[in-house]
């Protein structure tokens, strides 16, 4: 059983914008980036899961419509949530909030929201409950939470993962247990 992280498309947000769990819209799969995204994955899904936000309910929802599936929204799958920096340039933010999340960047929370650690529990919790599926899962999510899979996984430097938008990681949840 595999676990595919789909990260979504491009936000249309401008550059520089700190914007975890902002519901951003993003720039929809044309007809060819779609094909071949599909084209890429297996060819069949025991269902497709997705964060709640908006830049990845709409791939989730073009990618069920091809796969003849249903999307569960699960908030496990959301990006970290920033708080007081959500929306916010990153150079606005105070240079001391962002020492004090460099400092301790998995249990600071400067900005008042989640904490790394946090977000890689919440993450956990998701890839146990992915794991008891028999089938291949379709997740489509954020870049945060693909590097916070790498980490509960035990993959090396889990926080330098790279992922592109459109982009995918087949990760075997089953690790996690």
């Amino acid at each position: 059983m595999a676990l595919i992280l789909l990260r979504h498309g491009k936000p249309q947000i401008e550059a520089g914008v700190c914007y975890g769990q902002s519901d951003v819209p993003a720039k929809a799969f044309d007809q060819k980036d779609l094909h071949a995204l599909v084209a890429a994955l297996p060819s069949r899904f025991a269902r497709i899961d997705s964060s709640p936000l908006i830049r990845c309910t709409a791939v989730a929802e073009q990618l069920s419509a091809h796969f003849d599936l249903p999307v569960h929204a699960d908030p496990r799958l959301m990006e970290i949530d920033f708080g007081n920096w959500e929306m916010q340039a990153w150079d606005a933010i105070p240079r001391g909030e962002i020492d004090a999340w460099a400092e301790d960047v998995e249990g600071a929370r400067p900005h008042g929201g989640e904490n790394v650690a946090q977000m890689t529990e919440r993450v956990r919790a998701y890839l146990r409950d992915a794991a008891s599926c028999d089938a291949d899962i379709l997740a489509v999510t954020h870049l945060g939470v693909v590097r916070c899979a790498g980490a509960v996984l035990g993959r090396a430097n889990p926080f330098e993962i790279q992922l592109g938008f459109g982009q995918f990681l087949n990760v075997e949840p089953k690790e996690a247990l």
